[in-house]
């Protein structure tokens, strides 16, 4: 095979992988291309989220003072919605805001910056190409095709989001089953700054992250979200696509329901819509980790399927960084030694499995499995509130202590002790 390359790495996909891949690649001297298909960086990513950002700390030393964030995140709320109530474990901190462990960003903002990090540091940035596939000669990825147009590297990197479809189109990865896929449906809605610091109870600069179950997706395995920006707050669902399709609901009407619950609806009321968008989202865990690594091509990020939802956090921006970080370490190595084969890439694996990337996704690897159980998004609401209703509701009756009431909530609830036991042993295994 004989090519005249234009770059020494071709990076697809302008999300947080792909950016902070190319910055940094570029920054030790070599030639980067990243394509994305949006008008600019970050016009295809939906805004919101939060970000566990000790990686960025990491990779940019002044990232909490530079980057367009929107609030420190030292507020955690896990909340059990039922339909006429909501059971709700509250941590706050100062230890998370200082140093900062997370933040709320709009990725519409985040994204931008990014990419400008790494056209500094040398890379080209070329939004508003759509790749079409990718280029194989002799066995071996070496450019890719948009158009009439072929560009060719020593290195492509497939950052192009859930379920690559360049890697779906090349052969080298099936699509993922249902069961390892959610679809996400989230709203940005402005409510001025005051506002939010008001109803969330937030000091300057403070952030709120509420992760729910039950009632948010109306049974549907998944969860709702609700994250605090600095004057509006993203809000939205998961849904499992199996369990989606099992129950034939709509994403859109469950997203819909979310945000009309009674003790959701007061937190938005008053807002303005500013953005509404849907897309996938990994939920297969190590499941999804298979195929990363080709002659002369590697998957990073989404594309990987590095996310991680353990039912108390929901990460993949700062997975998608890590996954970064090690890609552009054995891709730096391989172009130095002139070797773009699989098995000189394949340190790849090697470095994100020792990082803490492939430790948390080995840790959580059970977690998938346990937040299918279908009791989770109903009947385990439903129980605690039928017990602190039985400790609140005076309704000069006599009280009995904790345990009778607890009981007697169980005995009308579908769940047994036993199942409740087998839950439980899940959950101390699996998150």
């Amino acid at each position: 095979m004989s090519v005249e390359y234009d770059f020494d790495v071709i990076i697809v996909g302008g999300g947080v992988a792909g950016t902070v891949c190319a910055y940094l690649l570029a920054k030790e001297g070599h030639e980067v291309l990243l394509i994305e298909r949006g008008s600019e960086v970050g016009a295809k990513n939906l805004s919101g989220g939060v970000f566990y950002c000790q990686v960025m700390n990491q990779i940019f030393p002044d990232f909490i003072e530079k980057a367009p964030l929107e609030r420190k995140i030292n507020k955690n709320i896990l909340s059990f919605l039922n339909p006429t109530s909501a059971v709700n474990l509250e941590y706050w901190d100062q230890r998370l805001a200082e140093p900062v462990n997370a933040v709320s960003v709009l990725r519409a903002k985040l994204d931008p910056w990014l990419a400008e990090q790494a056209e500094e540091a040398g890379a080209t940035i070329m939004p508003g190409m759509k790749v079409d596939e990718l280029v194989r000669e002799d066995g071996k990825f070496c450019g890719v095709r948009a158009g009439e147009d072929t560009v060719y590297g020593k290195v492509i990197v497939a950052a192009d989001g859930v379920n690559s479809f360049l890697a779906q189109y090349a052969g080298i990865r099936p699509q993922e089953p249902l069961s390892h896929l959610g679809v996400g449906v989230k709203s940005v809605i402005q409510l001025g700054e005051e506002t939010v610091k008001e109803r969330f109870n937030l000091q300057e600069g403070e952030g709120a992250a509420y992760q729910m179950v039950g009632d948010c997706t109306q049974g549907v395995a998944g969860g709702g979200f609700l994250y605090t920006n600095r004057d509006s707050v993203s809000i939205g669902i998961v849904a499992m696509l199996d369990d989606l399709k099992k129950k034939q609901l709509s994403s859109s009407e469950l997203h819909d329901h979310f945000l009309q619950h009674p003790f959701i609806e007061p937190f938005l009321r008053g807002g303005k819509l500013v953005e509404y968008g849907c897309h996938l989202v990994a939920e297969g865990g190590k499941a999804m980790q298979h195929g990363l690594v080709h002659d002369g091509l590697i998957l990073i990020g989404d594309a990987a399927g590095f996310t991680l939802n353990t039912g108390f956090t929901i990460r993949g921006m700062d997975l998608a960084a890590g996954s970064a970080q090690a890609a552009a370490s054995a891709i730096d190595a391989a172009l130095k030694a002139e070797n773009f084969s699989a098995s000189s890439l394949n340190k790849y694996l090697e470095n994100y499995q020792a990082s803490f990337v492939g430790k948390d996704m080995e840790t959580f690897a059970r977690a998938p499995q346990f937040l299918h159980n279908q009791e989770l998004y109903g009947q385990v609401g439903e129980l605690a509130a039928d017990v602190f209703h039985g400790v609140y509701n005076l309704d000069t009756t006599p009280r009995r202590r904790l345990l009778p009431v607890a009981r007697a909530a169980l005995k009308k609830s579908p769940l047994s002790i036993r199942r409740l036991v087998k839950l439980g042993l899940q959950a101390v295994r699996s998150i």
